[in-house]
């Protein structure tokens, strides 16, 4: 009641700003279901484990958990301080700011997932807040150290994603994929395969997935926890795993059967990516809108550099998410699955590793990291393995470009479309 009774009590100028706002906010986390659930999800057709349809049941349940109740209530307005706060004060600029950013960034989104190129959403958001800042405050407005790590992350990203994921496919190629009874392997190592992997994922979870619940757990806790879970899960696996019979001559059938089991695998890492993709994700639509919204309501004009995400924002971005993927996901998914390289369980399976472990050591040394980034360079890692000719050069030049062209092309979109919104103020 309370958003209604706000709505209400606005003069009709004001009303018309919310619902563009809404609208555009819908678009922009659309657009981020619709190209970054690929980061999750595009290996795992990829490999065969799910179809299209079971992914946009997962990636939907998952996706949607991590944005609500992981997604926190605090959010950036002004993105990760890529702008001074001193030129968002004005009222009326910041809203007509943020809008041109949203859709701005909004369109850049939808040109990428139609040629199927994943791109950072993050850094579509940031290009469109650049654009914002440069044309409002100028270019001592950004903050350009900031944006120096941007680019950093470009290279950064993918050739560490590439080096972890190559290693952890390698791991799996040799203690498993080349013996003479790979399945009889698979007994001994995917135990400790999973310990690791499991590892991981949660130390990771517990480190910056769950930030926003600000459950304060330290280092030593979230270390300890993580050992525990490794431990508990390489012990069921083990017992779960010697039930496969490991007989007879066939070896096709015991490569099929250890895919099997690393399709399972791999269904457990994509939906922990994708929570965590929700989680982190869903505040690059709804913290503009919650801004514009705080900025709607606060009588004084003032803009902080945080603001409270109201749950209305919250399910609102949550939900377009999971449309994103169930009306456009496919785009990107195809890409990510079937035009860089040919998947299987096993690959995808270090890919999606790879990636996760890529992400808590970067954001543990402070290094600035792109989750999209990282999955592409981690997808083209494990097919190095097999050499360059496996991997569609083609594609990967396009992919790289758009990820250059991003930041460019919604700054400029976004001050074309300012400048156009001030011919009316």
């Amino acid at each position: 009641m309370n958003i209604i009774n706000s709505f209400m009590a606005m003069d009709v100028f004001t009303q018309t700003i919310l619902v563009l706002a809404i609208i555009t906010g819908f678009y922009m986390a659309w657009n981020i279901g619709a190209n970054d659930v690929a980061n999750a999800m595009g290996t795992v057709v990829g490999s065969g484990s799910i179809t299209i349809k079971q992914v946009i049941i997962l990636a939907g349940i998952f996706e949607f958990c991590g944005a609500f109740f992981v997604g926190g209530n605090v959010a950036d307005t002004i993105s990760k301080g890529i702008v001074s706060p001193v030129v968002v004060q004005n009222a009326n600029f910041f809203i007509m700011g943020m809008l041109a950013a949203l859709i701005a960034s909004s369109i850049w989104l939808n040109v990428a997932t139609y040629f199927g190129w994943p791109v950072s959403t993050t850094h579509a958001i940031v290009g469109g807040v650049t654009g914002f800042g440069i044309l409002v405050g100028g270019f001592g407005a950004v903050n350009w150290s900031k944006m120096g790590n941007i680019v950093a992350s470009w290279i950064i990203s993918p050739v560490m994603g590439a080096a972890i994921a190559f290693i952890v496919f390698k791991v799996v190629e040799t203690t498993i994929l080349e013996k003479r009874n790979p399945v009889r392997s698979a007994k001994k190592s995917v135990p400790l395969i999973v310990g690791a992997s499991s590892f991981v994922m949660v130390f990771s979870l517990l480190y910056k997935g769950l930030k926003n619940l600000k459950l304060e757990i330290n280092f030593i806790e979230a270390l300890g926890i993580s050992v525990v879970a490794a431990v508990f899960l390489s012990i069921l696996t083990y017992v779960l795993m010697q039930k496969l019979d490991h007989n007879g001559d066939d070896k096709e059938q015991k490569y099929e059967i250890v895919e099997g089991v690393f399709m399972k695998l791999q269904l457990v890492t994509a939906c922990y990516i994708s929570f965590a993709h929700g989680a982190n994700d869903v505040a690059n639509a709804v913290g503009p809108v919650a801004g514009i919204y705080s900025a709607l309501i606060n009588k004084s004009g003032e803009i902080g550099e945080k603001v409270t995400v109201p749950s209305w924002i919250l399910v609102m971005g949550a939900i377009a998410i999971v449309i994103g993927i169930a009306t456009y996901g496919y785009k990107v998914i195809g890409t990510i699955g079937e035009k860089i390289t040919e998947i299987t369980a096993t690959r995808g399976f270090s890919a999606e590793v790879g990636t996760a472990t890529t992400v808590l050591i970067a954001s543990r040394m402070g290094l600035p990291i792109s989750t999209t980034h990282t999955l592409v360079g981690a997808v083209i890692g494990v097919a190095l393995g097999r050499g360059v000719a496996v991997l569609n050069l083609k594609m990967i030049k396009n992919i790289v470009a758009s990820w250059f062209i991003t930041i460019p092309v919604t700054v400029v979109f976004t001050i074309i479309i300012l400048k156009f919104m001030m011919l009316f103020q």
